[in-house]
């Protein structure tokens, strides 16, 4: 008899998150801070959607990818979750980038990006500053008709290199594009530039462990393996939802699915209205990735000049679809060296590239295999330039495609980053439609990576327990603003 994962559940609840990526579980814990009843479920045995890792015999643990984000991940992580884990929370400081254009080392902040442009690219100084100015002034309010590229074209006319400088590292970190808006660009890139860039000391098992126990203390219900097959709707309200085949009863929802997922197959668009249905259906999802991770044998230790992140590159210049092509010529190297988990010996690697689903997703079996074992060749040939005889010190290596990121997280496509722009002010509209249920997660960019889930779930929370304290307007106004 298979394992009732659900045994001991209550019938009815105030919330049901649905999806434990970092967007989930803040709001889960926010409002269970605030003494809602909170039922919080996750298909998976792991929480954490993206922000997870994985272990292997011989004592590997990898992160998937890297996970670096904005200072402000402290202040957040402070007031929603923990000291512990604000406290572990440190910068990279050495950000390298290596291509046919330039090759540099940088703290990847504010000043020391603008000595870098003013002395190493010869821009003039009243010029970066103007840049960094308008990039910090972008907001959601802004003319979203101007692109990234346009945006760059403005301040530096005809330097591909200044604008691979700032864009390249943007691009890995939410898959933006010069094609994308301007402002979600120059949010998150502003982000970055105030203090750096920072990552969790310990490993993502161990911040992921902490947040299990901070729920746990404030009471959310937590269940792993617990599918959810539909969002029930009655007369435009949330009614509850099947999960294992079982109803359980609530007054809201949150959703930390993908958003046309929670649209279009939790809930079926005959509970939304069309126009609303029709401003969905045209929401992009955003591109996925493909990873190596590389273990390195016991007590052989990564020369740390590497730095922590490299951005390495051998096009001649910067282009959106070289960097999603099946011909890689653009790696991002995330360095894990074992200060990164302290007590431990190991070094590692994670070999990242922005990845079309579609490249992918139609291979048969041999051929998936076929070029999951060619992507891992080439990637540590690649990397023999940085890491010398890096075949023979590898022990362990493995690779993961956008198939891969499907199957776990059943983002579609794999996507790493949930959609494009216009899917934010869908995601911000969802509780327009329907009462009492809230999509919170990856999407338009903005609400993209560590940093963004963790403040959207806060964002989210405060809407449902305005909702639930009988505040319905105010709901609809914080959705629209």
């Amino acid at each position: 008899m298979s394992k009732d994962f659900l045994k001991g559940c209550r019938d009815e609840y105030d919330v049901i998150v649905i999806g434990s990526g970092l967007a989930g579980l803040t709001a889960a814990n926010t409002l269970a801070k605030t003494g809602r009843s909170v039922l919080l479920l996750e298909q998976h045995y792991q929480l954490g959607g993206m922000a997870t890792w994985f272990k292997r015999a011989g004592g590997h643990i990898f992160d998937i990818s890297l996970h670096g984000f904005p200072i402000g991940m402290i202040k957040s992580c402070r007031r929603y979750w923990t000291r512990e884990i604000a406290d572990s929370i440190v910068q990279l400081k050495n950000i390298r980038f290596d291509n046919p254009m330039f090759s540099l080392s940088t703290t990847f902040d504010r000043d020391d990006f603008t000595r870098q442009l003013v002395e190493k690219f010869k821009v003039p100084a009243e010029r970066v500053t103007a840049f960094f100015d308008a990039a910090r002034a972008l907001n959601f309010y802004d003319d979203q008709n101007q692109t990234t590229g346009e945006f760059f074209q403005k301040f530096f006319p005809g330097r591909d290199d200044v604008i691979r400088l700032l864009m390249e590292p943007i691009t890995y970190a939410n898959g933006s594009t010069l094609e994308d808006p301007a402002v979600s660009y120059g949010i998150v890139f502003s982000n970055f530039m105030s203090k750096g860039v920072y990552t969790f000391q310990g490993g993502t098992d161990r911040l992921i462990g902490l947040m299990k126990d901070d729920l746990a203390r404030n009471g959310v219900d937590l269940r792993i393996r617990s599918n959810v097959e539909k969002i029930h709707v009655r007369r435009g309200k949330i009614e509850g939802a099947t999960i294992n085949g079982r109803m359980i009863r609530c007054r809201t929802i949150v959703s930390n699915a993908n958003l046309k997922s929670t649209i279009f197959k939790l809930v079926g668009e005959e509970h939304f209205d069309p126009g609303f249905i029709d401003e969905a259906k045209a929401v992009r999802l955003n591109n996925s990735s493909c990873q190596v991770y590389i273990a390195l044998k016991p007590g052989d230790h990564l020369d740390e000049s590497n730095g922590d992140l490299l951005f390495s590159s051998v096009a001649p210049k910067f282009e959106t679809e070289a960097l999603l092509s099946r011909d890689v010529t653009s790696r991002t190297y995330s360095f894990y060296y074992p200060r990164t988990r302290p007590g431990s010996d190991r070094s590692m690697i994670v070999s990242s590239t922005n990845a079309n689903y579609a490249d992918w997703a139609h291979l048969s079996d041999e051929e998936y295999d076929a070029s999951k074992k060619d992507l891992i060749e080439t990637t540590l040939a690649a990397l023999e330039k940085y890491v010398p005889d890096i075949r023979g010190r590898v022990e362990y290596v493995e690779a993961s495609t956008p198939k891969t990121f499907e199957f776990y997280t059943r983002h579609l496509e794999g996507a790493s980053f949930g959609t494009k722009f216009e899917g934010l002010a869908v995601s911000r509209a969802v509780p327009q439609q329907v009462a009492g249920l809230y999509h919170a997660g990856s999407v338009g960019i903005i609400m993209s990576g560590w940093l963004g889930a963790v403040n959207y779930g806060v964002i989210v929370a405060n809407d449902v327990d305005a909702y639930l304290s009988g505040g319905r307007r105010s709901a609809e106004v914080g959705a629209a603003s």
